[in-house]
C-alpha cells in the first residue's frame, strides 16, 4: 500500500490544493511561505498528534466563522478542516484492513480513500458558550469575534473534534459514508505510519545543553533498535571494566550504521573516525547512554562530539532519525501500518554543496540496506522532502517534484490582490510540454521535455524558487543585469529572480513550464537582423526588408519583417495573460546630431553604444578602437556595427569593461521597459504571508 494523493481544504494557505505523491520521493520546492511546511505540518495535525488552532484555518474563512458568530438567522454554517487521503490498495492482501473504507464490495478495488474533517461537534453549544463569554456590549460596540473566542485556550478544542469518512468515487462524483472516530482512527493507525525529520533540529553547538545531541541520537537509537548488553555483576564493583566492555559493545553493534554513515560523504579520508564509548555510572549501564568521539586513528587523540562541524551532525542525526523510524516500522509486530511516509524538511541544512547532491540517493541506500537485513526487501517507506536547495532538487527526476505557488485567495481578484494569502500545488508529472507560436504551429512535446530537463538540471533549478525569470540572449546582458535593475527598476533588488541565458533560439521552450508554474517572466532577446536577399546574412537593423532570424521572436510573435516589430505598441509584446513580456532592440535616438537621428542595433551590445555614444567618443568605455568624433551620421552608425559584428570583438569583454566603468551609462531603452515593467507586476504583491 502507497499514499495516492492527499486534498486538502481550508487549512492555513492551503485553501483547496491536491498533493500527488510518488511511491518513492516526493520533493516539495517553492519560494518562501508558499506552503510546503503547512502541507507537512497538516499531516501531523490530523493524523499524528491533533493540536489545531484558529488560525489553522484559511485566511478566508476567519471572517466566516466572526459572522456565524453574529449571525441571527441561523443560516449562517461553520467551515471545516478537510485531508482526503487516497491509498494504493491490493485487494488480494490488504482488503481485510481496508474493509469499513470500502463503499461497494462488488466493484473492482484498486483504491481507497479516507476523509478526516476538523469541524463543529455542536453548532448551537458553540454559540451559546461564546455569548455567554462574551455578550453584545449594551453601548452598541463590537464585541470580541468569535474567532478570538477561539483562540483562547482550550475552546477550540473543546468545541472542534475529528469526523472521519469514507469515500468513492461514482461517475465522478465523490460519495462520502461516516465512520465512527474511533474506528477511523483505528482504520488509519493500521494503514498508514508516519514519521519526520524536521527542520529545527537543534544542532547549534552554541547551546551546551545540545553539545551533545548526537550522542542522545545514538543512545536512542541504541535502546530501541539493537541488542541489549547484559549486566555483568563486576559492573556493580569495576566502574571502568564495565565501561570498557560497553563501549566493545557498542561498537560491535553500531559497526552497521557507522559504515552506512562514512558512506555519506562525510567525514572524509582525511578526518577523523567515530568511536561510541560508555561514559556511564553503574546504576545507569543498562540505559545505554553514550557519548560521541572522533577519534585520530593515528594519534589516537579523542575529540567531544561539539568539536565537528555543524553540517556533518546534521547530516549523522538525519541518517539515524530515518533508520530508527524505519527499523521501528518494520519491527512493529502487532497491527504493523501497511505503509510509511517520512517526511524530511530541509536536509540542506549546513550541508555543502556535493553532499547536497547525494544525499537522497545516500538515504535510499541506508533504507534499503536496512530492509534486505531483515529479509523486508520490499518494506521501504515513502519519502517526502522539503527544500530550498537547487542541489538536492537537481538530483531528482523532474515528475517528482512538487512546485507550491502563492497566489491570491479563491474569489479575490489576482489582478488587485497586494498580498497573497493562498497557494496552489503543481505536480510536474502533469506537465505538457506542449505551446502552441503566435502563427499556430504546436511544438513538438517530447523535444521541448527533454531539452528543459536537460536544461534545468544543468543550471537553473533555482527557477523554483524564484518570484519571476528573466531570460536573456547572452552572457553580457546577464553580466550587467543587476547593474542595469539598481539603474531603472531598484525594487526588483528586493525580490528573487533567476536569470537564464538562453540565446533567441531556445526562449520559447520556456513558455509552457512558465505558464504551468504560473512563474513571471521576461524575455530580453535581439532582433538579430538578416537581409534575406543575400543568404539572410547579417544586416543592420534599419534594412529596407530586414527579417529577423531570432526564433523566439517569431514564436511569440508571429512576425518576421523588422519594421513590423518597430511598429508594436507596447501593449502587444506582453503575453500569457499579462505575465510574459518580450523585449527587444528599436530605433533610438542617438546624440551629437542635429536635426535628432536614430540608430537601430541588431544586438545588446550594439544598442548599448548607441544609447552611450558620448562615452565612447570621448573613449571612456571602448568597443576596440576610439570612436573618432565628428564623424556623419552615416559612417558613424555603420562604423559601430562593422566593429561589433566583426569575430574580433569580445563580448564578455566589453560587458566586464561596463560593469567595472564608473561612468553614467544608461540602461538600453528597451531593456529599461522591460524591467519596469516586471518591477510593477511582481513588487506590487507584498512577500508576506503564513507559512
Amino acid at each position: 500500500m502507497k499514499i495516492k494523493s492527499v486534498h486538502l481544504k481550508n487549512y492555513r494557505r492551503l485553501e483547496n490544493v491536491e498533493i500527488p505523491f510518488e511511491d518513492e520521493e516526493t520533493v516539495f520546492v517553492g519560494p518562501n511561505n508558499s506552503g510546503k511546511t503547512s502541507a507537512t505540518s497538516a499531516f501531523r495535525n490530523f493524523l499524528v498528534r491533533p493540536n489545531f488552532k484558529i488560525h489553522d484555518f484559511s485566511v478566508s474563512k476567519i471572517s466566516e466563522i466572526d459572522s456565524f458568530g453574529t449571525d441571527e438567522t441561523g443560516e449562517a454554517e461553520l467551515p471545516s478542516i478537510d485531508m482526503d487521503i487516497w491509498f494504493s490498495v491490493d485487494p488480494d492482501i490488504e482488503f481485510g484492513r481496508v474493509f469499513s473504507l470500502v463503499l461497494n464490495v462488488s466493484e473492482e478495488l484498486d483504491e481507497v480513500g479516507v476523509r478526516i474533517q476538523f469541524c463543529v461537534k455542536d453548532k448551537d453549544q458553540l454559540k451559546s458558550a461564546y455569548l455567554s463569554a462574551f455578550p453584545a456590549p449594551e453601548d452598541g460596540s463590537d464585541a470580541q469575534s468569535l474567532s478570538h473566542f477561539l483562540s483562547l485556550p482550550g475552546n477550540l478544542s473543546r468545541h472542534f473534534s475529528l469526523q472521519y469518512y469514507a469515500l468513492e468515487v461514482v461517475v465522478e462524483e465523490l460519495i462520502q459514508k461516516p465512520i465512527e472516530p474511533d474506528e477511523g482512527k483505528r482504520v488509519l493507525d493500521t494503514l498508514v505510519r508516519i514519521d519526520f525529520v524536521d527542520a529545527q533540529r537543534n544542532i547549534d553547538d552554541q547551546e551546551a545543553g545540545r553539545s551533545n545531541r548526537l550522542s542522545s541520537a545514538f543512545a536512542t537509537f541504541y535502546k530501541k533498535n539493537l541488542e541489549q548488553a547484559e549486566a555483568s555483576e563486576a559492573a556493580n564493583q569495576i566502574i571502568d571494566e564495565n565501561n570498557a566492555s560497553l563501549t566493545k559493545h557498542y561498537g560491535e553493534h553500531f559497526e552497521t550504521l557507522m559504515q552506512v554513515i562514512q558512506s555519506l560523504g562525510v567525514p572524509s579520508v582525511n578526518d577523523r573516525e567515530m568511536k561510541i564509548v560508555s561514559t556511564l555510572r553503574p546504576e545507569d549501564a543498562l540505559h545505554g547512554n553514550t557519548d560521541l568521539l572522533y577519534v585520530d586513528p593515528e594519534l589516537s587523540h579523542e575529540l567531544p562530539e561539539a568539536y565537528n562541524g555543524l553540517g556533518f551532525k546534521n547530516l549523522v542525526y538525519m541518517a539515524i532519525q530515518i533508520s530508527h523510524f524505519h527499523l521501528q516500522w518494520m519491527r512493529t509486530e502487532n497491527n504493523r501500518p501497511l505503509c510509511q511516509i517520512i517526511f524530511i524538511e530541509e536536509p540542506e541544512v549546513h550541508l555543502h554543496a556535493q553532499v547536497q547532491q547525494t544525499f537522497i540517493s545516500n538515504i535510499w541506500e541506508i533504507v534499503r540496506k536496512a530492509s534486505k537485513d531483515a529479509g523486508e526487501e520490499n518494506l521501504v517507506p515513502q519519502l517526502a522532502i522539503t527544500t530550498h536547495s537547487s542541489h538536492v532538487l537537481d538530483t531528482v527526476e523532474f515528475g517528482k517534484v512538487r512546485y507550491f505557488r502563492r497566489c491570491a485567495r479563491d474569489g479575490e481578484d489576482p489582478i488587485t490582490a497586494t498580498t497573497l494569502n493562498a497557494s496552489k500545488v503543481h505536480s510536474l508529472r502533469n506537465f505538457k510540454a506542449q505551446k502552441t507560436s503566435a502563427a499556430g504551429v504546436i511544438e513538438d512535446e517530447k523535444e521541448t521535455l527533454d531539452f528543459l530537463k536537460r536544461y534545468l538540471k544543468l543550471t537553473h533549478c533555482d527557477l523554483f524558487f524564484a518570484d519571476a525569470a528573466v531570460l536573456v540572449e547572452g552572457t553580457a546582458e546577464k553580466l550587467l543585469l543587476q547593474n542595469m535593475i539598481e539603474k531603472t527598476a531598484p525594487e526588483l533588488k528586493y525580490n528573487y529572480l533567476t536569470v537564464l541565458e538562453v540565446g533567441g533560439a531556445y526562449a520559447h521552450r520556456f513558455a509552457s513550464l512558465f505558464e504551468f508554474l504560473n512563474i513571471p517572466y521576461l524575455v530580453i532577446t535581439d532582433i538579430d537582423a538578416v537581409d534575406p536577399a543575400h543568404n539572410r546574412k547579417a544586416c543592420r537593423a534599419d534594412l529596407p526588408d530586414a527579417a529577423t532570424s531570432n526564433a523566439a521572436l517569431k514564436f511569440y510573435l508571429n512576425k518576421e519583417i523588422v519594421s513590423d516589430f518597430v511598429d508594436l505598441k507596447a501593449d502587444e509584446k506582453i503575453l500569457a495573460d499579462g505575465t510574459c513580456r518580450i523585449a527587444f532592440q528599436r530605433p533610438t535616438p542617438v546624440e551629437g546630431f542635429e536635426p535628432p537621428q536614430s540608430m537601430h542595433g541588431r544586438t545588446f551590445e550594439e544598442t548599448f553604444v548607441y544609447q552611450n555614444m558620448q562615452l565612447f567618443r570621448d573613449g571612456k568605455i571602448g568597443i576596440g578602437k576610439d570612436i573618432p568624433a565628428g564623424q556623419v551620421f552615416e559612417d558613424e552608425y555603420q562604423m559601430v556595427f562593422e566593429r561589433i559584428k566583426s569575430p574580433s570583438f569580445k563580448k564578455t569583454e566589453f560587458a566586464l569593461d561596463i560593469a567595472s566603468s564608473t561612468e553614467g551609462w544608461v540602461t538600453p531603452e528597451y531593456i529599461a521597459d522591460g524591467l519596469i515593467w516586471l518591477e510593477g507586476l511582481i513588487c506590487k504583491t507584498a512577500k508576506k504571508g503564513e507559512e
